[in-house]
């Protein structure tokens, strides 16, 4: 292998330092695209190239301008949702769409990601964790915060559903996703009463301790000390 690359870093030098070299190359090249065949073919090419490239470039302006309209849109739906009007807030108020409409219509643009999160949690609120689930699944963002939020919900809809196994898994995630004092111990309590509510009173004791460990400034701190002592207690009935 070290022998070829090496083969082919004197044949470059060779072509950079010798003019002769070099001139045989274009003579090749030349010789290539005389034939008509090879002509056509790379001119075949270079069509589909600047057809795809024209392609991407429409398609990004029209993403842009369709964005702009849903952001529009958007901003009126996410009033309602903090309104508390989730009827409105989800299907809109007749003259301006809500969040489902949005998804539906502006499905690639990031309003649409948004108001995945936004549907996601006006479900949660409304009882109907199922489709919770299923909208903050279909969100997803780089924005640190929102996106771990968005895992918390989830967390919240399955534990309303007594799947606690989901539950304590979307709360880890919700953690673990971009690690802070100010939520990360609060995801941590939540999963901590997930893995109790399932029946798993040591991973319980593991995640209240690392809130006492790791979060003794957090207002989870004294809850995570008295509950961990208390399942450390039962098990040594």
């Amino acid at each position: 292998m070290a022998k070829t690359k090496k083969k082919a870093a004197d044949s470059g030098n060779e072509l950079l330092e010798s003019p002769e070299a070099l001139a045989e190359q274009l003579t090749k090249a030349e010789q290539f695209l005389e034939d008509k065949k090879n002509r056509g073919l790379v001119l075949g090419v270079g069509t589909i190239i600047a057809v795809i490239a024209a392609a991407l470039v429409g398609y990004r302006f029209w993403v842009t301008n369709m964005d702009q309209e849903a952001q529009t849109e958007l901003f009126q739906a996410v009033y309602y949702f903090e309104a508390d009007s989730l009827g409105k807030a989800l299907n809109g108020d007749g003259n301006n769409y809500g969040f489902l409409e949005i998804i539906e219509e502006y499905g690639m643009t990031d309003a649409a990601n948004i108001s995945n999160y936004y549907a996601g949690a006006c479900y949660l609120k409304l009882g109907d964790y199922e489709s919770a689930i299923r909208y903050l699944g279909d969100f997803s963002a780089s924005d640190l915060l929102i996106q771990a939020k968005a895992y918390a919900l989830t967390g919240d809809a399955h534990m309303e559903l007594n799947d606690y196994t989901s539950a304590y898994d979307f709360y880890t995630k919700a953690a673990n996703y971009n690690e802070n004092k100010q939520f990360t111990p609060l995801y941590l309590s939540k999963a901590a009463i997930a893995a109790e509510k399932g029946g798993d009173k040591q991973k319980a004791i593991k995640v209240y301790g690392t809130i006492a460990d790791k979060y003794k400034k957090s207002s989870q701190y004294q809850d995570a000390r008295k509950h961990k002592s208390r399942l450390e207690a039962s098990l040594a009935e």
